[in-house]
């Protein structure tokens, strides 16, 4: 029979061995080993799906996808760039935008206050009304006309006949007509502007009336405020007869 000697340090290297694999049978351990395994498991099948859903870039190098992410970062900083444009680009043309509407609303109020001083549209607004009486004649009236003009007037009538370029007040006392349309002995020459200042250039001394009074003594002039009045439209045909517009 042969016996087996045991010597005191093999007998502690075993039992330390002992010790460890019945360490290994604790449940902490267990858990331990099986959350590693679980998770090692997870990475694996994690790693499967990535190649599976990107198979052009699991064989590709470190080099390569370097490569692909500075390609990825300088298109997207140019995208960056194009839309930093187009907002400018929008911001302009909502401004030019705006500015065109206020200058189509600018030439419109243009043309019309054109049209209203052309005599082509009625003219509402304060002003004064001359009441003439008495012999006069078409010089006189005319010196009237063109006082009034200096002094503002935006619109002049006679006798209800709007003024304009080419109107004349011509003939003698008691025979007056203004665009061929005879004039009683009595009339009013109405105008648009302001009263004071229409009012004083008339009838200040030495004024156009003062001359006319003594140039036509029996005739009577007499200057009304007005707060608001309309006067028409012109009846007169301003298209040139032979002239043509040029641009």
């Amino acid at each position: 029979m042969n016996n087996r000697h045991v010597g005191p340090a093999h007998g502690a290297h075993e039992g330390a061995h002992a010790r460890r694999v019945r360490g290994a049978d604790r449940p902490a351990s267990r858990v331990a080993l099986t959350a590693v395994a679980a998770l090692l498991g997870v990475l694996a099948v994690g790693q499967l799906h990535a190649q599976a859903g990107a198979p052009a870039l699991a064989g590709r190098s470190a080099t390569e996808l370097t490569q692909l992410i500075a390609n990825l970062t300088t298109t997207n900083e140019r995208l960056r760039a194009e839309v930093t444009d187009l907002d400018a680009q929008r911001a302009r043309l909502e401004d030019a935008h705006s500015r065109g509407e206020t200058t189509v609303d600018q030439l419109a109020a243009d043309l019309e206050r054109i049209r209203a001083w052309a005599g082509l549209t009625p003219v509402t607004g304060q002003g004064i009304a001359i009441v003439i009486r008495g012999p006069i004649g078409g010089d006189g009236v005319e010196d009237l006309v063109n006082e009034l003009r200096n002094a503002g007037a935006e619109a002049i009538s006679v006798d209800g006949v709007r003024i304009v370029n080419g109107s004349v007040v011509a003939g003698a006392p008691g025979a007056l007509s203004v665009e061929n349309d005879p004039i009683g002995d009595s009339f009013e020459i109405r105008a648009v502007g302001s009263p004071q200042i229409l009012t004083g250039t008339l009838t200040r001394n030495g004024g156009v009336i003062a001359q006319i009074g003594a140039a036509y003594p029996a005739a009577q002039l007499t200057v009304t405020p007005v707060e608001q009045q309309t006067l028409p439209a012109t009846e007169r045909d301003l298209v040139p007869a032979h002239g043509q517009p040029r641009l």
